[in-house]
């Protein structure tokens, strides 16, 4: 006998995107996983988001849809949309952003293969072994800092168990850098997943906020304030002599990062 499908709540949050919602809703009805239920979170739109989702929802009740009565923002929204969800796991998918067909399928099959894990994440391919990889938090954090990144990632990259999401207490509501947080937050207390990073379309117009002035004048900033919280947590999982070794690797990047915006700057003055 077949294992059951574990039941997917796929998140889609939505704000004015009009243009695009239709996309994002057909890539998830084209999936080749099928039992999962879409939960569009329409935070308010002025355009016909709302009116566009609602056809598709007429025509498959997996297909839910819920409007805020004020503007939430972002990350306030995404909690919003997951206080929805009814899946074993939720999988962020944003309006603008399109699920490849094996998407959820891989996620799926992979974090499954891993009952104790919290949450699957896209990630960089490893030289030593194949995906997926079971990573414990200390490694997480470890690989992150050293050598992958892995808290560069958008919400949509991750396949998260919804009980450990609300133990966690969802996103923090910070604006623009919620999704770096989160990352740590989770990873502090459940091991990760491994698995291919491909797995959705993360698609770029001007109208996101990573995009605008805010963005470029204020997420470096954000983010050094995320990694600073992260370290000195009295849940990070790193050792003492871990710590030693991301802050000497820190260090290092900030003065390359100090070399690169000198020639910069010098480069300027005399072009």
């Amino acid at each position: 006998m077949l294992k059951e499908q574990p039941l997917v709540s796929v998140l889609m949050t939505a704000y004015n995107t009009e243009p695009y919602i239709g996309a994002a809703i057909e890539s998830v009805l084209l999936s080749s996983y099928s039992n999962w239920e879409l939960i569009i979170c329409d935070d308010a739109s002025t355009d016909n988001t709302h009116i566009i989702a609602q056809k598709y929802a007429a025509a498959d009740n997996r297909v839910k849809i819920f409007r805020n009565e004020r503007n939430l923002g972002d990350y306030p929204n995404r909690n919003k949309a997951a206080s929805y969800a009814s899946g074993k796991y939720i999988k962020y998918l944003d309006a603008d952003d399109m699920l490849y067909d094996f998407g959820l399928e891989l996620m799926v099959r992979y974090t499954e293969m891993f009952p104790e894990a919290g949450f699957g994440l896209g990630a960089y391919p490893d030289n030593d072994r194949p995906f997926p990889i079971l990573l414990s938090p200390r490694e997480i954090y470890l690989e992150h800092f050293l050598k992958y990144n892995h808290f560069d990632r958008a919400p949509g990259s991750g396949l998260i168990k919804r009980d450990v999401f609300n133990t966690v207490g969802g996103f923090s509501g910070k604006r623009m850098i919620g999704d770096y947080e989160f990352w740590f937050k989770i990873a502090r207390t459940y091991s990760m997943v491994k698995v291919h990073i491909d797995t959705y379309w993360n698609r770029m117009h001007p109208g996101q906020e990573s995009q605008s002035d805010y963005a470029r004048k204020n997420y470096s900033k954000l983010r050094a304030e995320v990694v600073k919280e992260a370290l000195i947590h009295p849940g990070c999982p790193l050792t003492d002599d871990d710590m030693e070794i991301v802050q000497r690797h820190l260090k290092s990047i900030k003065r390359r990062d100090n070399l690169i915006n000198g020639f910069a700057r010098i480069k300027k003055i005399f072009s």
